[in-house]
């Protein structure tokens, strides 16, 4: 149903403070939690003893207290109390999965123990410990499968008819946007300009624009998540495929994990750059990325739920579509070796 063998966004940092956090994640529950020494666990949200989820219970310095009987998990699974009894049965355990925390981001895998990604890091969002920006984010549920959410993120050419009071502009100008596709592997690459256009409401809030602007829209297609780079400069100004271009910078990191075959977990941040003529944006920006991610969760799951409507519906394809075929893909290629090897 998913690939698996991936590093997949379970969640952000700050989210864990003084309790545990419950998430079905790839079709699992999971309990995460920090201990006393900031370190970051994620087990099965299932007690052995009498199957209470363990995220009913309460954190303590070594680990996560059951809410029924009191026993307590260790950050690797096994139970180191059993209040009123001082042998720990040696079969009190639960299943613990592998986490990594990067720049703020909580990555967890769920495939097979030994391969060889595991023991690489999780991806780097750099923007978020990237002294030229400040982000901020959050975390939306779609009541929609996640190759949906992957294609809303793959074609921008919408932007000008969802989100015309944010980062939209003029609607033609982004359908007539030059594409161009490329990608090796499981990565996927899409690039668009939009040369001498109208800049957006977002874009003028936070950046002193003389008047038209160069835009570009870079996406980054992985298969647990996606980056997309978004901004401009004044019109004519600067070469905007330079890798050191000025002018307003958004970073978009959006991972996006499957909750079940049918609903979704989107986690989100926006890093921006900010004008040193020009108030602090970043709370600005936030709000209206949140407004504008709000509105595509709106047009996804009323498109999921037509598609129940109209069972095996004939749709036809149209040139802004050839990012978002490309990345399913990766992900039919994917399953397909997953379910091979699973027959061997």
């Amino acid at each position: 149903m998913f690939p698996l063998n991936q590093w997949y966004v379970a969640g952000f940092d700050w989210e864990l403070q003084d309790r545990p956090v419950a998430r079905t994640l790839l079709d699992r529950p999971v309990v995460l939690f920090k201990n006393a020494s900031d370190e970051v666990a994620a087990l099965e949200d299932r007690c052995c003893h009498r199957s209470l989820p363990l995220s009913c219970g309460t954190l303590e310095s070594q680990g996560l207290r059951c809410g029924y009987h009191g026993l307590l998990f260790a950050p690797d699974g096994r139970c180191i109390d059993v209040p009123g009894q001082a042998r720990v049965p040696a079969k009190a355990c639960v299943k613990s999965y592998q986490v990594a925390v990067r720049n703020q981001v909580i990555w967890i895998w769920m495939g097979e123990p030994a391969n060889e990604t595991t023991r690489s890091e999780p991806p780097e969002i750099s923007a978020h410990d990237d002294v030229r920006y400040r982000f901020k984010g959050g975390v939306f549920h779609y009541q929609a499968p996640y190759q949906l959410i992957h294609d809303n993120l793959l074609d921008l050419s919408h932007v000008g008819y969802v989100h015309g009071k944010t980062i939209g502009g003029n609607a033609r100008t982004h359908m007539e946007a030059p594409t161009r596709v490329s990608g090796t592997g499981q990565h996927v690459h899409v690039v668009r300009h939009m040369l001498n256009s109208q800049p957006p409401a977002t874009y003028t809030a936070a950046w002193p624009f003389r008047g038209r602007i160069d835009r570009w829209q870079e996406i980054d297609f992985h298969v647990s998540h996606l980056n997309i780079f978004t901004g401009a400069v004044d019109a004519g100004s600067e070469p905007i495929d330079n890798p050191d271009r000025g002018g307003f910078h958004m970073r978009g990191f959006h991972g996006i994990t499957p909750e079940s075959a049918t609903t979704s977990h989107y986690f989100w941040t926006m890093a921006c750059s900010g004008h040193p003529d020009m108030p602090d944006n970043l709370e600005d920006v936030y709000q209206q990325t949140a407004a504008t991610f709000e509105e595509d969760r709106i047009i996804i799951e009323a498109q999921y739920r037509n598609l129940q409507r109209f069972p095996q519906p004939a749709m036809v394809d149209i040139h802004v579509d050839a990012g978002a075929n490309r990345a399913r893909r990766v992900i039919d290629d994917l399953l397909a070796h997953q379910h091979q090897a699973a027959l061997s």
